[in-house]
């Protein structure tokens, strides 16, 4: 006969998890309405359980990135009743960067990892500070100051993420797992914009019957190619186009060096799928941005990479034609556009001082404010384009809008900001005693750098921060590659493997 055993008493750490999921409903049940409070209630009990998970500073790494890449911007928030809207990946890169800070504080085998790219990103936020502190006058003038201070908030938040990946992700194992994730995102993000297309449902703005989540904002419609255009998780179909993109590189690189699948074969066609999945949101998107970002992309593989752009030449071709076929005035909209130097030039002369003006519409005026305001511009902050306080048009183009913010000092930071990374990560893929696993890398995340460097003189990147997001959370990638990434070979007379995906 065995006699029933008493369960063992807490611990200390376990009294005070006990304590503190207390105090919080306590808290909760004091402070917010009765619906409020059973939310609560539910996500500390969720939280007390998974506290295992939580305790990993990777779980934070996943669920920002899942966040940032599944959660449209600026069209959720959290439902608690404060002052302004609590939107979810603002929560994340908080809690994430809160986590990183302690363990950094209180862990000792948990040091600070060199970032690689600070510098560049130090110069450029340093450069839209200097434009506040000349303008500062002139903004709180005009009641700006408070635009200024958003505006500047705004741009520190991707500084944030650069540093907690770049912190979390320290290993070989968790950078492919991230960049795996990524890939698969891209993917599913893909499908859903082509369904989106084909319905005009937007499975994203759904997430609010499935996550406590309160939707700020209803669909948005943009129309081209008979139809409507793909929003996907992203704010435009210009940014969707471009986070795509932005991904393509990671996902080629992945079909030779992922994880899984293990066999050569099955892993080329499994991404194989995932880049054809990514390239249908691109084409739902109907962008021609997305094409001048790939036909970057494309350029800099034939000078760098000969045989891989033989091969991509080879394999996108077919497809090219077979989306012609199936699609054609997607197809025609996206690439006819370029066949026609003309129309294409005077398309972007529509409109003319009205908003939604073509691109060379918004030029002249726009160059000749730049000229009042050369070097400083007029502050970031200065311009409103959205709302009942809007005092300037959408311009289409970043590196315009921000000469006009920042001046010619700005328009060189946001220049080091892309160039330097860009730089630096060709030079790694390039030596020849780093491993073609890590040169093939260096070389995907460079030319995603590259395609968004480009994008900016087609869309006003910073207004749309998934990709500025996705921009950070890749150079710090690039910076664990050329920090902590494999060693580089003595330098050996061993050929490199084939270019091939």
């Amino acid at each position: 006969m065995t006699t029933p055993t008493l369960a063992a008493r807490p611990t200390r750490r376990e009294t005070a998890w006990i304590v503190a999921v207390a105090v919080a409903l306590l808290a909760a049940a004091w402070a917010l309405p009765p619906p409020y409070t059973g939310a609560a209630a539910l996500l500390v009990a969720g939280l007390y359980l998974a506290r295992g998970l939580l305790r990993r500073r990777e779980t934070w790494l996943f669920l920002l990135v899942a966040v940032v890449m599944f959660v449209p911007i600026r069209r959720y928030a959290v439902p608690i009743p404060l002052p302004f809207a609590l939107e979810p990946y603002r929560v994340l890169v908080t809690l994430t960067l809160l986590v990183v800070v302690a363990d950094l504080l209180v862990n000792p085998a948990f040091r600070w990892r060199p970032v690689r790219f600070g510098v560049p990103v130090l110069v450029f936020l340093a450069t839209m500070l200097v434009s506040v502190v000349v303008n500062i006058r002139s903004l709180s003038d005009q009641g700006h100051v408070g635009d200024a201070l958003g505006g500047l908030v705004n741009l520190l938040i991707a500084p944030a993420v650069l540093v907690v990946v770049r912190q979390v992700a320290r290993t070989r194992q968790v950078v492919t797992v991230l960049l795996t994730g990524l890939s698969w995102s891209g993917a599913l993000i893909g499908l859903a914009a082509g369904f989106e297309r084909a319905t005009h449902v937007n499975v994203f703005l759904k997430l609010g019957s499935v996550l406590p989540l309160t939707l700020l904002r209803d669909a948005d419609e943009s129309l081209r190619a008979g139809g409507a255009r793909a929003y996907g998780s992203a704010q435009h179909p210009i940014a969707l186009a471009v986070l795509l993109c932005m991904l393509l590189p990671v996902g080629v690189y992945l079909a030779r060096y992922a994880v899984w699948p293990r066999h050569p074969v099955n892993r080329r066609l499994f991404y194989a799928g995932v880049l054809a999945c990514t390239l249908l949101g691109v084409a739902a998107a109907i962008s021609r941005t997305a094409v001048v970002v790939l036909g970057t992309m494309f350029l800099l593989a034939a000078v760098l990479r000969p045989q891989l752009a033989r091969l991509l030449f080879v394999v996108g071709v077919p497809v090219l034609l077979l989306g012609t076929v199936v699609q054609p005035k997607v197809f025609g909209s996206l690439v006819g556009s370029f066949l026609d130097p003309e129309e294409l030039v005077a398309s972007q002369y529509t409109s003319a001082g009205w908003t939604g003006a073509g691109r060379l519409a918004d030029l002249g005026p726009a160059t000749g404010l730049a000229l009042q305001h050369p070097f400083f511009g007029t502050g970031v902050g200065s311009r409103v384009v959205v709302g009942d306080d809007a005092n300037a048009f959408i311009l289409d183009n970043q590196v315009l809008g921000t000469q006009l913010d920042a001046g010619a000092l700005g328009v060189a930071g946001l220049a080091v900001l892309v160039i330097v990374p860009v730089v630096a990560l060709l030079r790694h893929a390039l030596r020849k005693d780093v491993p073609e696993r890590d040169a093939m890398l260096a070389f995907a995340l460079a030319a995603s750098v590259l395609g968004y460097g480009v994008a900016l003189f087609f869309y006003d990147a910073f207004g749309f921060l998934q990709t500025f997001l996705l921009l950070a959370i890749l150079l710090a990638v690039g910076g664990w590659l050329l920090t902590d990434g494999s060693p580089p070979h003595a330098p050996v007379p061993v050929a490199r493997e084939a270019d091939v995906p």
